[in-house]
């Protein structure tokens, strides 16, 4: 345990129709979708940032108060946070990245935190159908004008994402002008843990209201810094292929302490009897982090 380096989580959610992330190409009022092309076919997705995006929302109305809302101090540069994850911990945990104009022609500098949390795009296995849901707004039509028709890509399927979170950089290192007690680490990764399991997302949910928190998980605490289920927990239309997961478990088994698979078992045909439930995986999970900080 006390030679962990990071914990590394993949899972499974699922949608029965919903309009996850919005791409920038949008023609003939259709609002798409982000997608990626594997031969003819595509397939959605939802980006890292829109997933970090979504966490930094889930701490903000668990209690948390984040570090945001800071402009650039240069021209044409991006917006930052406040720098400080001493004291904010989405600062700790997802990094930042701020600069400073120098002083009468001098070179500027810049301030980073790396993100000790890295993330996945969350991407579907059901290709996308070209699916549409068709609506007429009429908001206008009392003041003389007319219904304005608009379409919007919709999509169903089963959408697969990874988190791996390197243990020994919270709350620690860049940024950083004293190192956090071990309990105030332990209580920061366990916040970014109910945030994953209750993972939801603002953006396109009024009228596409859609549940994203995993319903399948493979996580493992690794001796080293190794998203080990990212490409090998697979969903078919006959379930999720076991023999892979047995086999990376397998291949892995010097560099895994512990590891813990976890499903809502009635939403896939083929769960072995050994897999525990989302919220036992999760406290499992917890009680990683609790007893590895402890030995910090």
């Amino acid at each position: 345990m006390k030679d962990a380096k990071a914990l590394t989580i993949t899972y499974l959610t699922k949608t029965s129709i919903s309009s996850l992330n919005g791409s920038d190409k949008e023609a003939d009022n259709i609002s798409s979708i982000k997608k990626i092309t594997r031969g003819v076919e595509q397939f959605p997705y939802g980006s890292s940032q829109w997933i970090r995006r979504a966490l930094r929302e889930q701490l903000a109305t668990m209690g948390w108060e984040l570090s945001e809302g800071v402009a650039a101090k240069i021209e044409k540069g991006a917006a930052t946070t406040k720098q400080n994850p001493d004291d904010f911990i989405d600062d700790d945990l997802f990094g930042f990245m701020g600069t400073e104009k120098g002083e009468e022609g001098a070179k500027g500098s810049a301030n980073k935190r790396t993100s000790p949390v890295r993330v996945s795009p969350l991407i579907s296995f059901d290709r996308y159908s070209g699916d549409l849901d068709f609506g007429t707004n009429y908001m206008g039509v009392e003041a003389g004008g007319t219904p304005n028709i608009f379409e919007t890509e919709i999509h169903s399927g089963i959408y697969r994402g990874t988190i791996l979170v390197e243990l020994d950089r919270v709350g620690c290192g860049e940024g950083f002008k004293k190192d956090l007690e071990p309990d105030k680490k332990a209580e920061r990764v366990n916040a970014l843990l109910k945030a994953i399991k209750n993972l939801w997302s603002t953006g396109r949910q009024t009228r596409f209201l859609a549940d994203i928190s995993p319903k399948f998980v493979a996580a493992a605490l690794m001796r080293v810094k190794n998203p080990i289920f990212l490409e090998t927990v697979i969903a078919t239309e006959k379930g999720i292929d076991f023999g892979l997961i047995q086999e990376t478990l397998k291949d892995y088994q010097q560099e895994i302490i512990d590891s813990v698979i976890g499903a809502k078992k009635e939403m896939f045909p083929n769960i072995p009897e050994d897999v525990v439930s989302i919220g036992e995986a999760f406290k499992t999970m917890e009680r990683w982090i609790s007893d590895y900080y402890k030995m910090k």
